[in-house]
């Protein structure tokens, strides 16, 4: 009877892939690998990296089921409370950069709906957008310590049509040389040449925008053991999930390889990043001309984007800080300041924080030539930063199978502990290595030096932290 009420393989698949995927790593993954040359990356991407990536989640989850903090409580049950609190100092460091960015993706989505085009919203003087875009920030931090969150249930909504809409565009782009052949498609061709990469330095400062894009899966993790059958049916819904996520990639990569001609994104920096910031509105605007249908995808899709964007960014502001602070693990290790809550239950000064260190990349930003440069360095930035709380997955996964006596999940990744050590190492290797190469951007020494400073700023905040709160004991 209990088991009638557990979900099957392939809802769990569903429901992860709705959360990992979106329609923009389609798009990153063809601007920055050249084409549909991204699609041997992906391939590579899914099997050495994304699927054990996924197991080993289903493993921490199913070992510590009755944990509700994810990454900090499998952390704090592996090796202790202060690692658990830098974990979750991690989790919440990274929204840092990812909050700078929402604001930013909201007025471009904004500007797509009003002008119709990308050119007006690139064009205007960067210092502008910038102090519109701390205006955005500043309000939405205003909303959240109201302890108002009016666009949590849009954020669902929205995030179910943006998943509905990257299906739609596959289906639809298929089917449009059939519906209109004469539409002008960008020809392919499927040979060595076309489809692998040259490996050179700009391939591997790139491969952290694919780790980006496929990391994540860990928010599923409390769904491990209320699959039917664990031990066999979380492993079969992750293999779907990488299954449908890569079909997804090549799939979404040859529809857009109709739509783009990668010469044409290469042909200067400026025009790689026009495609970066505007290659997603470009696609819908193109599938509504081959259907006949004008802008009409376009503004739905700009309308999705919208609300998404903004959502994300209340929900980003809040919930991260609130797993941080509210851990009691965590709590004696953060200053009391920090702890303090207004009338309204908002952790006031963490918002603070949060407007100080998201604010002052946004104004750093005002010097940077051009909104379209803008969005593709905070693009960058997220590639680089985000990942970095996935570290923690496989420190956690390598101490779970290093205490292999004193856990007892349901569900195992793979039974030679030898080889499961060997799998964390690696994926811990390659997620650390893609951020730091990352880290690098040809000819742009700005963008290098604000991609190697963000993390290093935050990461000796939280490690200064711990040390006041000391200082503060000793002084009571």
């Amino acid at each position: 009877m209990e088991n009638s009420k557990k979900m099957n393989w392939y809802t769990l698949a569903l429901m992860a892939f709705s959360t990992v995927w979106g329609f923009g790593n389609v798009l990153n993954g063809f601007v920055y690998f050249n084409g549909i040359q991204v699609i041997f990356s992906w391939i590579l991407m899914f099997a050495f990296y994304f699927v054990p990536y996924a197991l080993m989640v289903g493993e921490l989850g199913s070992a510590f089921k009755n944990s509700g903090g994810g990454v900090s409580s499998w952390i704090h049950e592996t090796i202790g409370p202060k690692f658990a609190y830098y974990a979750g100092w991690t989790y919440w460091a990274c929204h840092v950069t990812y909050i700078a960015s929402k604001g930013s993706g909201g007025l471009k989505a904004l500007s797509w709906m009003a002008f119709q085009n990308g050119t007006t919203y690139d064009k205007l003087p960067t210092l502008g957008v910038q102090l519109a875009t701390l205006a955005v920030l500043l309000f939405f931090c205003w909303v959240a310590s109201r302890g108002l969150n009016p666009l949590k249930k849009l954020a669902t909504v929205a995030g179910t049509s943006m998943f509905v809409m990257s299906i739609l565009y596959i289906l639809m782009m298929f089917a449009a040389p059939v519906i209109n052949p004469n539409a002008g498609y960008v020809s392919m061709e499927f040979n060595a040449k076309t489809l692998i990469p040259n490996f050179n330095m700009g391939y591997f400062t790139s491969l952290s925008i694919l780790v980006f894009a496929v990391g994540g899966c860990e928010k599923i993790s409390p769904y491990v053991n209320k699959v039917k059958d664990p031990s066999k049916g979380f492993p079969r819904g992750m293999i779907a999930l990488a299954v449908m996520v890569m079909v997804c990639a090549i799939l979404g990569t040859i529809a857009m390889g109709l739509m783009f001609d990668p010469m044409v994104i290469n042909e200067s920096d400026a025009s790689f990043q026009s495609y970066v910031s505007n290659g997603s509105y470009w696609a819908f605007q193109k599938l509504g001309e081959y259907y006949g249908v004008g802008n009409a995808l376009l503004v739905i899709y700009a309308l999705c984007n919208a609300i998404g964007q903004f959502s994300t960014l209340v929900l980003s502001i809040d919930a991260p800080l609130r797993m941080l602070l509210d851990n009691e693990d965590a709590r004696q290790f953060i200053p009391s300041k920090l702890l303090k809550k207004n009338k309204y239950g908002a952790y006031i000064n963490g918002i603070w924080m949060v407007v100080v260190l998201s604010g002052s990349i946004i104004l750093i930003q005002s010097l940077v030539p051009g909104a379209a440069a803008v969005l593709t360095q905070l693009n960058k930035l997220n590639s680089v930063t985000m990942p970095l709380r996935y570290l923690w997955v496989f420190v956690a996964y390598i101490a779970l199978r290093k205490a292999y006596e004193k856990f007892n999940p349901e569900y195992r990744f793979v039974k030679n502990n030898t080889l499961a050590l060997i799998a964390g190492a690696w994926c811990f290797f390659v997620t650390a290595f893609c951020s730091i190469f990352g880290m690098y951007v040809k000819g742009d020494m700005a963008s290098t030096l604000l991609n190697i400073i963000t993390p290093f700023v935050l990461t000796a905040l939280g490690l200064i932290l711990p040390v006041i709160k000391k200082n503060e004991k000793t002084e009571q």
